[in-house]
């Protein structure tokens, strides 16, 4: 999707202006500015980044303290028992299907040969922080697994139930972190305000699925995955405020 983009911002490299004879256009990268954003945009968009990556924070501490006192069981099973009650064969195949699509084994190798084309594409950052959000991820689901030592919950249909611990759910984290940091690096680069909008609404809908399908199956509690989803909204704005503070130092040097 953003092959578009960069091969037209290959053509735009080393043109000269035709209102000033003589002087070439700033080059242009993969790695040049979101839609060519002003420095007082994006700013503010750091500073929302910013803010977001804080009520993340906050808001999974939260969300942990009150796991741990025992005060979500009560919605954990009346939204299990809910989701349960709407189960049928035909759904129960479909998010088997979604839930494996989600899992590091599906998302580690597409997130690979995303960050391979995007080095293709010679657009380095952009693969370094793919890369950087997956292995983060990675890290990151371990670490809080470990800390909360939550058991899971007995799985719905026979699935086979993972070894690992239930907070964070590890699918929530992974496709968060994937979907969002994929999206952030190449919508803002598209040309086009529908594909924009596409890839959005693509990452958006494989996110929920995802999740939705950890606990159709029973293989979590939901606010396992809402922690899974706080943690991965934590991780991928850190991730994406990298990208734009790169940007606007490059900017100050002339660069992309």
């Amino acid at each position: 999707m953003c092959s578009g983009s960069v091969a037209g911002a290959g053509r735009r490299v080393g043109r000269v202006s035709p209102g000033r004879p003589g002087a070439a256009v700033a080059s242009t990268t993969p790695d040049s500015p979101p839609t060519g954003a002003p420095a007082a945009v994006a700013g503010i968009a750091t500073l929302v980044g910013l803010g977001v990556a804080v009520l993340a924070l906050f808001f999974f501490g939260w969300l942990a303290d009150e796991m741990l006192q025992g005060e979500t069981l009560a919605f954990d099973l009346r939204i299990r028992a809910a989701v349960h009650a709407h189960a049928s064969p035909g759904l129960t195949h479909l998010l088997t299907l979604v839930s494996t699509l989600g899992g590091p084994g599906a998302l580690a190798p597409l997130g690979l040969g995303l960050a391979a084309l995007f080095a293709w594409r010679r657009w380095w950052r952009g693969a370094i922080l793919l890369m950087a959000a997956m292995a983060g991820a990675v890290i990151l689901d371990t670490a809080l697994k470990l800390a909360f030592h939550r058991t899971r919950p007995a799985p719905f249909f026979a699935y086979p139930a993972p070894a690992s611990y239930s907070f964070p759910s590890g699918h929530a984290l992974f496709s968060f972190c994937f979907f969002v940091t994929a999206a952030g690096l190449l919508a803002p680069r598209l040309r086009s305000r529908a594909l924009r909008w596409l890839v959005w609404l693509v990452a958006a809908v494989a996110i929920l699925a995802i999740g939705f399908s950890r606990i159709y199956l029973g293989v979590h509690y939901p606010s396992d995955v809402v922690a899974g989803y706080a943690a991965g909204l934590l991780w991928s704005s850190v991730i994406m405020l990298g990208d734009r503070l790169a940007h606007a130092r490059a900017r100050r040097r002339g660069g992309a």
